[in-house]
């Protein structure tokens, strides 16, 4: 196990494995990592975070204060903020979560358009080019994701909005929208 790992070893069980080769991993010593986590770096865990078993965080990941990453979840290039859940067979790639968020099993935040361009935010009728290639979504706090719904690239969702399960979400959209 790597030296960082084992400075905080008593938070962390064994089958824990990471990858320091691109940056450190920063992990609370508050923080509960269950064995079959993987963890590459640069990457943050915070005080009382959960990582579950099975959980894939790659590069570039900041897992803030009491966030959750469940059960087979991959967490890419992603901030959880404080509270956040993305508990069990989600994907989170570019994208930021709010305080509070809460994905239900199996909600995928798309990040990549399948023809390889530039993804595009979309204002009503209006598309404008983000000049990113890989953008997944933002989420405002208290956002909640039925299960299997799915966000294409470049989602917005203003705080408190509700997506209903097997519901995908195209655009940009006010705080307490409802998506069906």
């Amino acid at each position: 196990m790597d030296e960082l790992l084992q400075k905080i070893g008593s938070n962390l069980r064994p089958g824990v494995d990471s990858d320091e080769t691109n940056g450190p991993i920063h992990i609370d010593a508050t923080a509960n990592i269950e064995p079959g986590v993987y963890i590459i770096g640069p990457a943050y865990i915070g005080p009382n975070a959960s990582i579950r078993q099975g959980a894939y965080i790659r590069q570039y990941s900041w897992i803030c204060s009491d966030a959750v990453v469940g059960h087979c979840s991959e967490i890419k290039h992603s901030l959880l903020l404080s509270g956040a859940k993305a508990p069990h067979f989600n994907y989170v790639g570019d994208s930021i979560l709010g305080g509070g968020v809460n994905l239900g099993a199996g909600v995928k935040l798309s990040n990549l358009r399948n023809d390889g361009k530039n993804v595009n935010l979309r204002i009503g009728k209006e598309r404008e080019d983000s000049g990113l290639r890989k953008f997944g979504a933002l989420l405002g706090e208290g956002c909640q994701l039925g299960c299997n719904a799915v966000t294409n690239p470049g989602v917005i969702l203003g705080v408190d909005s509700f997506v209903h399960p097997n519901t995908t979400v195209t655009g940009i959209h006010d705080a307490g929208s409802i998506h069906r």
